[in-house]
């Protein structure tokens, strides 16, 4: 863990930034905290609400946390019909629920443009939390949810997505991380995070800085939803692509072979996006016969090395 010289309960906080902070309370319990919201990216207002939360108790999972409590952070215009609200708080708080927790309140202000999200807080063991900063050479990276959202509802946008191609994204979306933070305690994992803004190459790298290692990225191996390479060979990629690619590829070696509209998937943003695990290749069998079990769909997806930074292959 990584303790502040001031505040020695902080385990995780500025110091050492991660997916969520977490405060240590006794020597059995330690409080995971995170807070997430963003602009509609479906048309409907409950499913919108239902992703919205999904994606930020993402954060409590990416430490291999669980869900206990959340706060609605809203933004909505004085204008918005109340049954648009209703339907948009009432995903929120039906996706908490599905996740063991509950939603206690909130806050709400007037704006132009309707944000939500939520705050939330969940439970952890001190000696079971999972960081972007212990990945080991040796590890294998297991990938929970395919790529491909941030370009599918990018082209919806756009009135360019076909129907069945949204409908897979918001079905990942909608999906909890729970299942991926569940294998931490039951078999010692310490190295996660999940795949959201800075998408898979951002967050790849985030782990490789912290970890002092090299991910090894197999492009093949990666799960793409179904369209996102049809909309990316059309160049449909939203503007957050390019503003990861710029930032993160003096870190990223790409191999000669690997497609152009590939790597700018594996630049492009996700939301409500699956769990990087590393996982030690000794504990390999077990967690992927947990995960099968469970019904958690997973891809590996690479290896973790000696060195710096990415190498795609």
């Amino acid at each position: 863990m990584f303790p502040s010289a001031d505040y020695p309960d902080l385990l995780v906080g500025l110091e050492v930034s991660d997916d969520a902070a977490v405060y240590k309370v006794s020597d059995e319990l330690a409080v995971v905290h995170t807070l997430d919201f963003f602009t509609p990216i479906v048309d409907d207002p409950y499913i919108y609400g239902a992703i919205a939360a999904a994606n930020a108790m993402s954060d409590v999972y990416a430490m291999g946390g669980e869900v206990v409590l959340a706060l609605n952070i809203a933004c909505f215009p004085a204008h918005l019909p109340p049954a648009l609200v209703t339907d948009i708080m009432r995903g929120g708080a039906e996706k908490v629920r599905e996740a063991g927790g509950v939603v206690a309140g909130g806050h709400t202000v007037d704006d132009n443009e309707p944000k939500y999200g939520l705050a939330v807080m969940g439970f952890v063991h001190p000696q079971h939390i999972a960081t972007k900063s212990a990945a080991r050479p040796g590890d294998m990276l297991l990938l929970t949810k395919p790529l491909g959202v941030g370009i599918i509802t990018t082209a919806a946008k756009n009135d360019l997505a076909k129907a069945e191609h949204l409908a897979g994204a918001i079905e990942v979306m909608l999906q909890l991380n729970r299942v991926g933070a569940q294998s931490v305690p039951r078999f010692d994992l310490k190295g996660m995070t999940d795949i959201t803004g800075f998408a898979l190459l951002g967050h790849a790298q985030e782990m490789a800085q912290r970890s002092n290692v090299c991910l090894r990225i197999h492009s093949a191996q990666v799960p793409l939803l179904p369209g996102a390479r049809e909309y990316a060979e059309q160049g449909l990629f939203p503007g957050g692509s390019r503003r990861n690619r710029d930032y993160f590829e003096p870190w990223v070696r790409t191999a000669p072979q690997v497609a152009e509209e590939l790597l700018m998937l594996l630049f492009t943003p996700e939301t409500s996006g699956g769990l990087l695990i590393a996982v030690p290749q000794d504990r390999l069998a077990d967690v992927e016969a947990f995960l099968l079990a469970a019904g958690q769909a997973y891809w590996i997806v690479g290896e973790v090395e000696a060195g710096k930074g990415i190498e795609l292959d």
